[in-house]
């Protein structure tokens, strides 16, 4: 099952649309959706090589107009929007105390979290929540966002066919490793917070 996903989406990443749906993902992750845009990045470098920088730079850019999004629904609707979002995720009762930590350290935690797997749309939401200064937020974003997909897209494009062998031959324990990272993630978040 995981080959075929991994057939499709290696598929899907050489379609003309493939972009769009590139900067689709990253927007909405940003924001509201779960699933990373590692997912389609991955496989649209190792595609095309030539087009890596390019990648890197849509997906940083949809992401962080999605993190703006992101910012405005905490800013804005939180009570209606957000809290649900935030209590998906199971930060409800912790928020409170986030808040505070993040009127201290906003610019420092978007940028940290900003590089890794953790769901990114908690970090936008809580600085409109908390209502961190909009030019800290846009350029902890920039810098993190754009770091992130541009070391992800020259690591492939520098190693790409080693790279993309390793993939395919540990394509279900890299997946096992990916859900456990993740998962560890928020484990370590919740008990940070």
């Amino acid at each position: 099952m995981l080959r075929r996903l991994y057939d499709f989406t290696m598929g899907l990443a050489a379609k003309p649309r493939a972009k769009w749906f590139l900067g689709g993902i990253s927007f909405a992750e940003s924001s509201f959706f779960p699933i990373p845009p590692d997912v389609l990045l991955i496989p649209m470098v190792l595609a095309n090589r030539r087009e890596a920088w390019r990648l890197a730079f849509i997906c940083s850019l949809t992401s962080i107009v999605g993190g703006l999004f992101g910012y405005l629904v905490g800013y804005l609707f939180f009570d209606l929007i957000g809290a649900p979002i935030i209590d998906f995720y199971g930060y409800t009762e912790k928020f409170d105390n986030f808040t505070e930590a993040y009127n201290e350290w906003g610019g420092w935690i978007v940028a940290f979290f900003g590089l890794t797997p953790f769901p990114y749309k908690v970090i936008t939401i809580a600085s409109g929540v908390t209502h961190l200064d909009l030019l800290v937020f846009i350029l902890a974003s920039a810098l993190s966002r754009s770091l992130r997909f541009f070391l992800v897209a020259g690591l492939l494009w520098k190693f790409g066919a080693p790279i993309q062998l390793f993939i395919e031959k540990y394509l279900g324990l890299l997946t096992v490793l990916f859900f456990v990272l993740l998962i560890g993630g928020f484990i370590a978040i919740k008990y940070m917070l």
